[in-house]
């Protein structure tokens, strides 16, 4: 199993989260590309800090939206779409070689992240996106997407995966930010809930239900509140229940 989190986020004087602390708990890190946010100098230093710990590097894309920090829609034109991810995606291979790693997988960010789980258009431009710069390059993407399938019959190793920090809706879609309860906070029942899903494949629903989600990695944004404790709580029961931990991707 492996435990990703959302890295490199901060922006000049504006620090978010704690990347030097996710980065001894993670397994991969999803590096902002400067599109939603990071800057140049902060982002090499958590390549840098993720090349020390041997942590797996990926580019986090996004819409060009600082202000919204990725999280508002958008409908840029394929063209646009398929230019943008590139170029976010040699930015951070650029720096990562500076940084002594390498970037081994790409995953959409916010509002792109969830309008190409199911918008074929848009999904398609990201797949193409990849193809050009590197069909090796591995997509991590929301379990059960039809993204998925698309991805892989363009010739992409997909991996999907699962969000500790996030409630699901019964379609197994993630609840809207906007909506109560879309994100969760309490550290030992989301690191009980990611355990129960490691074992069981099951996560319970908003609305109750169980459903099944087929993922091969857990998500910790780590902007959230408290993210580091609940990164070390769910890596402490997995470990603790025999779980082995391992990148998706080869560094």
């Amino acid at each position: 199993m492996d435990i990703n989190s959302d890295l490199g986020e901060s922006y000049g004087a504006w620090r978010m989260g704690d990347d030097a602390a996710m980065l001894s708990i993670v397994t991969s890190a999803n590096v902002a590309c400067g599109f939603h946010a990071g800057d140049p100098a902060g982002i090499l230093r958590t390549l840098r800090a993720a090349a020390r710990q041997g942590v797996v590097v990926g580019a986090h894309v996004a819409y060009p939206d600082l202000v919204g920090f990725g999280r508002r829609n958008m409908d840029p034109t394929s063209e646009e779409l398929v230019a943008d991810v590139i170029y976010q995606i040699g930015a951070l291979q650029g720096l990562a070689a500076a940084a002594g790693t390498r970037v081994a997988y790409v995953k959409p960010h916010g509002a792109l992240y969830n309008t190409i789980a199911h918008d074929a258009r848009q999904g398609d431009d990201v797949i193409a996106a990849l193809l050009a710069v590197d069909p090796a390059l591995t997509l991590l993407a929301l379990a059960g997407s039809p993204l998925i399938a698309r991805a892989r019959e363009r010739g992409l190793t997909v991996v999907a995966e699962a969000f500790a920090d996030r409630a699901y809706n019964q379609d197994g879609t993630l609840v809207s930010r906007r909506l109560p309860g879309a994100v969760l906070h309490d550290a030992e029942q989301v690191a009980e809930r990611m355990l129960h899903w490691a074992q069981t494949g099951e996560i319970t629903a908003i609305t109750g239900e169980r459903i099944r989600l087929q993922a091969d990695s857990i998500c910790v944004h780590g902007d959230s509140p408290g993210a580091v404790q609940m990164a070390q709580r769910i890596r402490a029961r997995l470990d603790a229940a025999g779980i082995a931990l391992a990148p998706f991707a080869a560094p």
